[in-house]
């Protein structure tokens, strides 16, 4: 696919998967979540900066970690999860929290402006994400310090049939790389190729825990990256893509609801020193 027309897709796709994301993922994506902000060490007065900051579920962390004396600017491509997230944000924090709609590869901001920057669960949705962490480097400060995460292999993350159930009904390729970046030591070596040394990498395994059957499916259609491509469905296939997207997880089906296997990648890495 096209980089720009991959750019569009994932905008407004993530546009529709706003009104529904927190209630599908606020839950099942948190370890991914707690790990970088950990790798992060976020200190008060910290200038950070959040590269697909989704609906804002990390921005508030952070903000409240750098505190009053801190700010954090927290971007994404979607103008709907940005909305979303200023909607959330605590009055508060409003004086250290600024939402913009910047494209990942070409951030517009000024060099050595920030002392952390992260980016959480996103990078596997950028075409280029060389070129997103080299705007990340670009932006910190010698010696600042970046974490990012996304999920980890195929073979690791009991939901991955979504994408083929839905490519086999409309050729979406909405994320291509999608599982490349958190295999072997692929994101590790992104960073190391952008300008960050110091390099450390974390492999979180986890469980997606979805009560019901109805929240599984909201979760991988209309809360996630196939959310445009779902959109579009007539009636009768997306009864046929549901179903099969249920049996492949049946598996994991359980007295609670469908408790899905997942791994996270988190890395953290300093930019070069001169």
């Amino acid at each position: 696919m096209d980089a720009r027309l991959q750019l569009r897709v994932q905008r407004y796709g993530w546009d529709r998967a706003s009104e529904v994301y927190d209630r599908a993922w606020s839950q099942p994506l948190e370890p991914a979540q707690n790990a970088l902000l950990e790798m992060a060490a976020l200190r008060p007065g910290d200038e950070v900066l959040e590269v697909a900051c989704g609906s804002g579920l990390v921005t508030v962390r952070a903000a409240e970690a750098v505190g009053p004396s801190g700010r954090v600017v927290a971007t994404d491509l979607s103008e709907g999860m940005i909305e979303r997230a200023r909607e959330a944000l605590p009055a508060e924090m409003a004086d250290r929290v600024t939402f913009e709609r910047r494209d990942a590869e070409a951030l517009g901001l000024d060099d050595e402006d920030f002392d952390v920057a992260i980016a959480s669960l996103g990078l596997m949705y950028v075409p280029d994400p060389d070129a997103a962490l080299r705007e990340m480097a670009r932006v910190l400060r010698p010696g600042g310090r970046a974490v990012a995460s996304v999920w980890g292999e195929r073979s690791a993350c009991g939901w991955a049939e979504v994408f083929p159930i839905v490519d086999a009904r409309v050729r979406t390729e909405v994320c291509p790389l999608f599982f490349q970046l958190g295999t072997g030591e692929a994101l590790r070596d992104v960073m190391a190729r952008a300008g960050f040394d110091d390099l450390a990498e974390r492999r979180i395994d986890t469980t997606l825990h979805f009560p019901t059957a109805e929240a599984a499916l909201e979760a991988a259609f209309v809360g996630g990256p196939v959310a445009m491509a779902y959109s579009r469905f007539e009636p009768e296939i997306r009864e046929a893509v549901q179903r099969e997207y249920l049996q492949s997880i049946e598996p994991f089906h359980a007295t609670d609801g469908y408790r899905i296997p997942g791994t996270f990648v988190v890395a953290h890495g300093r930019r070069a020193t001169p």
